[in-house]
């Protein structure tokens, strides 16, 4: 087996007190870039841990990506069979 294709991601964070954000970014192999952005909040009873919040804040910037792909890959299958799109719920 052999590989067909690559994708390369980009991850940033920002924290801003008990606020982590993220912001991802995929590259697919037909030059088409998608953005996906998720956050995660500590509780302020909750000690800092900071890698914590970045591994909640990028699963759901990653979960945006994979909706907007799933979305994309439903659209590009409906043109194939000539019908309209659906949006992805």
């Amino acid at each position: 087996m052999h590989t067909l294709v690559g994708w390369h991601v980009d991850m940033e964070f920002q924290e801003d007190g008990n606020r982590t954000r993220a912001a991802a970014l995929v590259r697919l192999g037909d030059g088409t870039e998608v953005r996906g952005h998720g956050q995660a909040q500590r509780h302020p009873t909750d000690s800092e841990q900071l890698r914590v919040g970045e591994e909640i804040a990028g699963a759901r910037a990653l979960m945006d990506i994979a909706t907007q792909l799933l979305q994309k890959a439903h659209v590009e299958i409906d043109e194939v069979k000539g019908k309209p799109s659906r949006p992805l719920i």
